[in-house]
């Protein structure tokens, strides 16, 4: 009997031990699931959390070559962040109208989107100065090395602050120079502009106005359907292939190259500022990262692209191409000078951000000029002396 009780008790020991320790697992996977912890050995496995999806909207139409530029952006993202992080990116329109991306990006209607500076222009003027005018004669290359390096970057989040927009913006892309525009006939002196009625946006809306025209601002995918109904007697976009994907030859045969109405401007990569902050730190730096790798894959593209549908436009589509002549340059020049002065005067932050520029324009200009050789000397020594646009 006594080792029958024995026995009895050692039972109920292990039985208890072992209720206790099974007590002990529940309660450990219990913490374990809270924190989000994945044990090995165990058979309980808690899932990470799934991608990030963003909605995106470009303010392009979908057969705008700068739609395919928003589009390799957010693929960029989405490759170089193994698909933790989904971009979708719609065209113009789908969600809120092209001049309407700053505001519903701030409110979290989109979580980013692509465009540029000068179409917030309604908003705040000082952001023009990232897109129109002869930006104090550097390139558009010039213009982001002074937004990254010169205090440009800076002076864009004060603007944007200025506003209350709650945005994280940059700046990428650096654009060719603009042509004048597409016209019924070559323009070939400035008072050729009055009475016309044009298309063109931002600070060059002011520079076009002084210059006599009837200036109306559209969104890229409005202007070609004004052209051909009568509602415009010309207008601007910006280059060979958007043009071309446009329509502009359809109802124009002649455009007029070089201007400095938009002599240097880059595109805009926005992102919701609660959003873009909620995201992990490494995500951010890939971000940034691909920016710079688009910007530099964007610029590549254009040459390639520009230069093929440039070409396809004079010997396929019969369109004639004349250089603007220097006088009427000379006259953007004059009267560009006259609307920022006005501007300034009004708009503390608009001085701040023209004495920025001109103050790296300065030596980054002339270290340019100095250094790098002229190359048409070499292209008509090897091309013949063609001239890439005819004089009016």
């Amino acid at each position: 009997m006594d080792t029958d009780k024995k026995n009895i008790w050692a039972d109920i020991r292990k039985r208890k031990i072992g209720s206790l320790k099974m007590a002990s697992r529940r309660k450990f996977f219990k913490a374990a699931a809270a924190a989000g912890v994945v044990t090995m050995g165990f058979p309980m496995i808690v899932k990470a959390q799934g991608p990030i999806s963003m909605r995106w909207q470009s303010t392009w139409p979908t057969k705008d070559i700068f739609h395919e530029y928003a589009l390799d952006f957010a693929k960029k993202v989405n490759d170089m962040t193994g698909g933790d992080l989904k971009i979708e990116v719609l065209p113009a329109g789908a969600v809120v109208p092209a001049f309407g991306l700053l505001e519903a990006v701030s409110k979290g209607t989109l979580d980013g989107g692509h465009g540029v500076m000068v179409y917030h222009y309604g908003k705040q003027e000082a952001l023009a100065l990232w897109g129109s005018g002869p930006a104090y004669a550097m390139d558009a290359n010039m213009l982001l090395a002074w937004h990254k390096y010169g205090g440009g970057k800076e002076l864009l989040a004060k603007l944007y602050e200025s506003i209350g927009a709650n945005v994280v913006s940059f700046a990428y892309g650096p654009m060719p120079t603009q042509p004048l525009g597409w016209f019924k006939k070559p323009i070939s002196k400035a008072e050729d502009l009055k009475g016309v009625k044009f298309r063109t946006v931002g600070i060059s809306i002011d520079v076009f106005t002084g210059l006599g025209a009837a200036v109306n601002a559209l969104p890229g995918g409005e202007i070609v359907p004004a052209l051909d109904r009568g509602l415009l007697d010309g207008a601007e976009f910006n280059n060979a292939s958007s043009d071309r994907l446009l329509g502009f030859p359809d109802v124009s045969k002649v455009c007029m190259l070089q201007s400095y109405h938009q002599n240097a401007e880059s595109f805009e990569i926005l992102f919701n500022k609660d959003r873009f902050n909620a995201l992990p730190d490494k995500m951010k730096a890939i971000i940034e990262n691909a920016v710079e790798a688009a910007s530099a894959d964007m610029s590549w593209k254009a040459i390639d692209r520009y230069s093929q549908d440039y070409l396809d436009m004079q010997t396929k589509d019969n369109v004639k191409f004349y250089k603007t002549p220097d006088a009427l340059l000379q006259k953007e020049l004059d009267v560009y000078d006259q609307v920022v002065e006005k501007k300034s005067a009004q708009n503390p932050l608009f001085k701040e951000i023209v004495a920025s520029q001109k103050a790296f324009a300065a030596r980054a200009v002339s270290w340019d000029q100095d250094t790098n050789v002229n190359r048409r000397l070499a292209h008509y020594h090897y091309f013949g002396k063609k001239a890439p646009a005819k004089k009016s």
